[in-house]
């Protein structure tokens, strides 16, 4: 799965990679969580004859997709991930895997790797080998309370991890390639079959994973010494975090709510 991910690249560099324009000004985010707002790129509305501006945009969502048929938010799940095998076919899904898709840029993720036998985790960073930004593939739902208000959410699909990450989770989000982003935004002329198989399983190398410090189990820190290089943990050691009871990630109580 993918519950914390960071976006540190400039607003030029999201312009630039995901061929939108007009994003305004944010500050680096380290350590993004479910329920927050984060960014994610959609198809415009149809432009004006003789516009010169991109056919993509890029807006503000709740991360934790709430399908349009829920009556209480507080009764659904925080959907902040979609399985990729079964998105088209899962009822919470399949209405926006054939006319919702969108693109959630990101600098990179973090996965907590798990040892049962001492309940001790390991965070880790994981990015592209060359730091460029990555595009992950996403879902978009607008949810209309009984008063009228709109809350515009999304959810990250995952996929198999490749082998190079599966000792860490067997779950990654799918990134998409720069070329694929037209075909995975076009709703209206490429269908869930159409798109299928973007949502592949990644090659090894795609992306690189780097041990970091707990402080990224805590929502509230952030800072760019979140993503600095540790000696990953001795699970056989008695020494080392605390376990974690509940194997979530150390925080998540912390995260705020929209509801």
């Amino acid at each position: 799965m993918c519950g914390r991910f960071a976006l540190i690249h400039t607003r030029e560099d999201i312009e630039r990679f995901f061929a939108v324009a007009g994003v305004e000004a944010f500050p680096p985010r380290y350590n993004i969580a479910p329920t927050q707002p984060i960014l994610v790129v959609t198809v415009a509305p149809d432009r004006p004859e003789g516009s010169n501006l991109p056919d993509r945009d890029a807006v503000l969502m709740r991360w934790g997709l709430l399908p349009s048929w829920v009556k209480d938010p507080k009764d659904f799940p925080l959907l902040i991930n979609a399985r990729s095998e079964t998105a088209a076919t899962k009822n919470s899904f399949r209405g926006a895997m054939r006319h919702r898709r969108c693109i959630i840029p990101a600098s990179g993720f973090y996965e907590w790797k798990r040892d049962k036998p001492s309940r001790r985790s390991q965070a880790y960073w994981i990015h592209t080998p060359g730091g460029a930004p990555v595009g992950f593939a996403g879902l978009q739902e607008t949810w209309i309370g009984k008063d009228g208000s709109e809350i515009d959410t999304c959810a990250i699909l995952t996929t198999a991890a490749p082998a190079d990450l599966a000792h860490i989770h067997d779950r990654v989000p799918v990134p998409l390639a720069p070329q694929d982003h037209a075909r995975w935004l076009d709703c209206r002329t490429y269908g869930p079959a159409d798109v299928a198989d973007l949502l592949a399983m990644p090659e090894q190398g795609v992306f690189e994973a780097v041990a970091v410090s707990d402080r990224v189990n805590k929502v509230a820190n952030s800072g760019p010494d979140l993503l600095e290089p540790v000696e990953p943990k001795d699970f056989a050691s008695a020494d080392g975090d605390k376990p974690v009871a509940n194997g979530d990630d150390d925080g998540d109580d912390e995260q705020p709510s929209l509801f």
